[in-house]
């Protein structure tokens, strides 16, 4: 069965995505390639892929305009497509997730499905249509796949929890030891980012993407900021495209052997040019994050993961 491309006469990318890509020469490419992955609806296979996986990366902003990721988990099943047009999730935020107070009918929401031990991922963004007290569900607005370059592949185990059970948190304004501990080791990362429509001031479609590189990819300049390379990828931009027209990004750090889940808020930027790009082998380009504020909740995540198989991809990149 052949599904249907992108239906519209509009571009399926917004104006931030569409002077990146053509700054860098590739939109007449990426308008061709959008139209025919980019869907207004969910393909059969990403609807039977979302129903098998345990965990959910979300992406949502708050009500002072701060983006966040976050982590849903449930038993397989717990995410559910009724429809083609329609994702319903059936679990509850993890305790301390930001998730619990900014889930709320009609707002925008970006959702990650991504299956580690195997590579495959799919993206989807949407609005929340519906709340009850078992979960939710979004009318879906685009959905793509992505390729599995720089994904690390780990197996995992699901344990029995309680969702709302409570768990030491920690609220930070600057990265402490622990933050600096989980941060240096990553080889991992989510990042949430929003496109903001400037004739509105309203958020317009948030989208949820996954970073990934050697352990310590992930540089610690100062108290507040951190940079991170950004290597070759499929050309939509999709969170760059975002940061074009709002700064504001959510970042979520997993410590894959204990279950904490460090949660951050802030503003990042992107450095096109100069001498810093090339100290870091493989990187096209940085990405700048300042921080505001953040979360570290303790064992948190009900999941528990094998050691890493690293992507073949980190091979041709460097180290800090």
């Amino acid at each position: 069965m052949v599904n249907p491309g992108w239906s519209s006469t509009e571009s399926p990318f917004h104006p931030g995505e569409l002077a990146i890509q053509a700054r860098l020469g590739v939109q007449d490419r990426m308008d061709k390639q959008g139209r025919r992955v980019i869907r207004e609806y969910l393909p059969d296979q990403h609807r039977q892929f979302y129903a098998q996986l345990p965990y959910l990366i979300v992406g949502t902003v708050d009500v002072s305009g701060n983006l966040w990721a976050s982590i849903l988990v449930g038993e397989p099943g717990f995410i559910s497509s009724p429809d083609d047009r329609t994702l319903r999730v059936a679990t509850k935020p993890l305790f301390g997730d930001p998730l619990a107070t900014t889930l709320k009918e009609g707002i925008d929401i970006g959702f990650l499905g991504i299956e580690l031990h195997t590579r495959r991922r799919n993206r989807m963004n949407g609005i929340v249509t519906a709340i009850d007290a078992n979960g939710f569900e979004v009318q879906v607005k685009q959905s793509f796949g992505n390729c599995p370059q720089y994904i690390q592949a780990r197996k995992f185990d699901l344990s029995e929890y309680d969702p709302e059970s409570p768990k030491p948190i920690h609220a930070i304004a600057v990265f402490g030891e622990p933050e600096r501990d989980l941060i240096a080791a990553a080889d991992t990362f989510f990042i949430a980012t929003a496109y903001q429509a400037e004739s509105a001031g309203t958020t317009a479609g948030v989208d949820v993407s996954h970073r990934g590189g050697k352990p310590g990819f992930v540089r610690i300049d100062n108290d507040n900021t951190l940079t991170i390379p950004d290597f070759s990828g499929n050309y939509h931009f999709n969170t760059f495209g975002n940061l074009e027209l709002n700064p504001h990004a959510g970042l979520l750090f997993v410590d894959f052997a204990q279950g904490n889940l460090l949660y951050l808020t802030g503003t990042a930027e992107v450095i096109w040019q100069g001498e810093e790009i090339s100290t870091y082998t493989g990187a096209e380009r940085l990405l700048r994050f300042r921080l505001d504020m953040g979360y570290r909740v303790e064992g948190s995540l009900p999941l528990r993961w094998s050691k890493p198989e690293f992507s073949p991809y980190l091979e041709r990149t460097g180290s800090w």
